[in-house]
């Protein structure tokens, strides 16, 4: 049989002699979970793998949480388990499978024949993330424009599961266009500080109208830009160049910049704080300081990965 004649999703072992494989033993096949193979030149990815899994699952069964978001397309930490929601009266054990059991099984859809948690259920199950990677979620699916930060907040207002008050919390600080899971880090760092909230996605136009600048992060009131460059602008001459220039022009419209590295997310939170804190004040924000010190909860001073 050549591979072509060979199914382009998952299929049971038991299985195989209906497509004309004498055994699984065949060079044709992989295995991706105990009982579930696919074709060799098929790339397995979390797609192909929730697929083989819905196939030894209840009928009724769902994939979930980290699982479900990675399928939506959500920024959440990888883990290597895949996640599954199944009624309350069921019963399923699967090496490298999570399974929660539960008695609501509404708010499930299905995408290109996987049955999943919609984005809503999925953001809300997701407490576990903790509040700064809950938010980077809830940022990458309202990008993806599968949710919207009022819809968010609204499911979240009557979430009654676990960490339902940490999920509401979040849902608050779910924003529109964001470009970036570190630019969602930053923008939460300097609000869970108690300084200003700087309003994602400013847009510069001149005298005509037309956007000059877009900024990533910004103070409107005493123009202060706030912007993330990750470690592809260092490596890359050109746009460091012209990263260089566009700041200059900035210093022009009246802008002052404070640009963030990773490390000042992940390894010195403090000292960005206090950088964006003396930025607000030289602009005129005076008054303007560091009023809570919820952040150290969430940003601990770390080594960036």
């Amino acid at each position: 049989m050549s591979r072509d004649q060979l199914p382009g999703r998952p299929f049971r072992g038991r299985d195989a002699h209906l497509l004309g494989l004498p055994s699984v033993e065949s060079r044709a096949v992989a295995r991706v979970l105990r009982g579930v193979y696919v074709a060799t030149h098929i790339h397995v990815d979390i797609k192909v793998r929730a697929e083989a899994l819905l196939l030894v699952a209840p009928a009724d069964a769902a994939v979930a949480r980290h699982t479900a978001a990675a399928l939506w397309g959500g920024v959440v930490p990888y883990v290597a388990d895949l996640h599954l929601v199944i009624p309350d009266n069921r019963r399923m054990t699967r090496s490298g499978v999570m399974v929660h059991r539960s008695r609501d099984m509404t708010r499930v859809t299905a995408v290109g024949g996987v049955r999943l948690t919609d984005p809503i259920r999925t953001f809300l199950e997701l407490g576990d993330l903790g509040l700064v990677d809950l938010v980077v979620l809830g940022d990458s699916l309202v990008r993806r424009t599968l949710v919207t930060p009022a819809a968010l907040v609204e499911a979240a207002r009557d979430y009654r599961g676990p960490r339902a008050a940490l999920v509401r919390r979040a849902a608050a600080l779910v924003r529109s266009d964001v470009d970036s899971p570190m630019e969602t880090r930053l923008r939460v760092l300097v609000v869970l500080a108690g300084l200003p909230e700087p309003r994602v996605n400013v847009l510069l136009r001149d005298a005509s109208g037309r956007v000059a600048y877009r900024l990533d992060l910004g103070f409107e009131r005493w123009k202060v830009a706030l912007e993330y460059d990750g470690r592809h602008h260092a490596a890359d001459g050109a746009q460091w160049r012209g990263d260089i220039s566009r700041r200059a022009d900035l210093d022009d419209w009246g802008w002052r910049s404070v640009v963030v590295i990773s490390d000042g997310i992940f390894t010195e939170p403090e000292r960005t704080l206090e950088r964006v804190a003396s930025a607000l004040r030289h602009a005129g924000a005076a008054g303007v300081r560091m009023r809570s010190t919820e952040w150290r909860r969430h940003f601990p001073g770390r080594r960036a990965a």
